[in-house]
């Protein structure tokens, strides 16, 4: 009689779709507080270095013409094409940071018609940090030839008024801790002045 084969286990098929278990970590309310409050501290950080490089990073001055007066003014015609002026300006220098300026030299040219007549130069000077100084300037022409523009000059003459350009400009050097940084500035002004009694009509100045 033939033994009876043993039976096998049970086959149970796994399931199709079986459900994966997601972990969730809870961090500690403290441990946020501390990132929330390093995030908040190195944006402070960030925002006052900014600040402070924005304000004391140097620049260059302003430069403000506070007077400006013609004393005298005479248009030779004989024997040839010449002017004779006396400008005399009083130049504002604005030093805007906080270190201070030494400038070397103050520079004042008169021109006509983009050519230039004469300049002055004055002597050297020093502006405190956050301040302002004045430096007077006297420019004196005698006998400038003329002789490119006298059409020009010509017809300036009969319209009564004739035009100036004058251009101001500081050279000088800022002390930034141990270091000297090179700085300048220019203002230039349109002048406009009356040929009969010598008077300034209009002027117009503009920081370069």
């Amino acid at each position: 009689m033939a033994s009876p084969k043993p039976s096998e286990p049970p086959y149970y098929p796994l399931p199709s779709n079986q459900h994966h278990q997601n972990y969730v970590v809870y961090l500690p309310s403290s441990s946020r507080r501390r990132q929330s409050r390093r995030r908040i501290l190195c944006t402070a950080a960030i925002v006052l270095l900014a600040a402070a490089v924005y304000f004391l990073w140097p620049s260059d001055p302003d430069l403000d013409i506070a007077r400006l007066r013609l004393d005298h003014l005479r248009i030779h015609t004989v024997p040839t094409f010449a002017v004779d002026a006396t400008l005399r300006l009083t130049v504002k220098i604005i030093n805007v940071d906080v270190y201070s300026i030494d400038y070397s030299s103050l520079v004042v040219s008169i021109g006509y018609r983009g050519k230039n007549l004469g300049f002055v130069t004055s002597d050297r000077g020093h502006v405190r940090g956050m301040a302002s100084s004045y430096v007077d300037a006297t420019l004196e022409l005698e006998g400038v030839e003329v002789l490119s523009d006298v059409i020009m000059l010509v017809e300036d003459l009969a319209r009564g008024s004739v035009p100036f350009d004058t251009i101001t400009e500081v050279r000088g050097r800022l002390g930034v801790f141990f270091f000297d940084i090179p700085l300048k500035a220019r203002v230039s002004c349109e002048v406009r002045v009356n040929a009969r009694n010598q008077t300034i009509i209009r002027q117009n100045c503009y920081n370069k």
